[in-house]
């Protein structure tokens, strides 16, 4: 399969996927449902974009939705479909999902790390249909802990990309979405809706 993320990326995911869900903390569903309020649809099928093992979809088949985990990483989909999520593997940049498909898609903490971000993004604009949203959870990349977290993303080599709040509206905004800030602060969201076509 190819992937836009470079072999040692995916490689590095594949060998920690049976430690993720114990370094990283459950994702923050209060957030994910606010973002996913914006929605001009109902939400029925959502994905859960670059989802690794899960985190994101865990929280919300809590509130009644079951998500479609897409990742490029072969190891962190077995961890999602051993925890009993549907998952495809798939690159975030040319998602194996229909036009006008999906009522929403999320991507925690992940968006920062895809190789081609604007793909990913124009690619979430084809597959969600009209009045969807696609809920973005990201970390600012200014103050102390937004510059330690780049700093050690750059020492364990990643090439990641990462945006202050009003610059992620902008980029989601030239895919073609109607953006806006729903949290603030180190770990904020940004929501973008597709705009009805009538």
């Amino acid at each position: 399969m190819s992937s836009r993320f470079g072999p040692g990326d995916v490689r590095f995911f594949d060998r920690i996927a049976r430690f993720y869900d114990v370094a990283m903390p459950p994702a923050r569903v209060d957030r994910l449902r606010d973002g996913l309020a914006f929605a001009d649809r109902q939400i029925d099928r959502v994905l859960d974009v670059a989802g690794g093992t899960g985190r994101a979809s865990r929280g919300l088949a809590r509130e009644g939705i079951d998500p479609i985990v897409v990742d490029v990483s072969a190891g962190m989909l077995a961890r999602a479909r051993a925890a009993g999520h549907a998952a495809v593997r798939g690159d975030a940049g040319d998602l194996p999902i229909a036009t006008d498909s999906v009522d929403a898609a999320v991507i925690v903490d992940a968006l920062h790390h895809l190789p081609d971000p604007a793909a990913a993004l124009e690619e979430a604009a084809r597959v969600i249909r009209p009045g969807g949203v696609f809920v973005v959870q990201e970390f600012h990349p200014r103050g102390v802990r937004g510059r330690a977290l780049v700093a050690a993303e750059a020492v364990v080599g990643f090439d990641s990309t990462f945006w202050t709040p009003e610059e992620l509206c902008t980029t989601l905004s030239g895919a073609g979405f109607e953006a806006r800030i729903v949290r603030e602060g180190f770990g904020y969201v940004v929501v973008g809706r597709v705009p009805r076509r009538d």
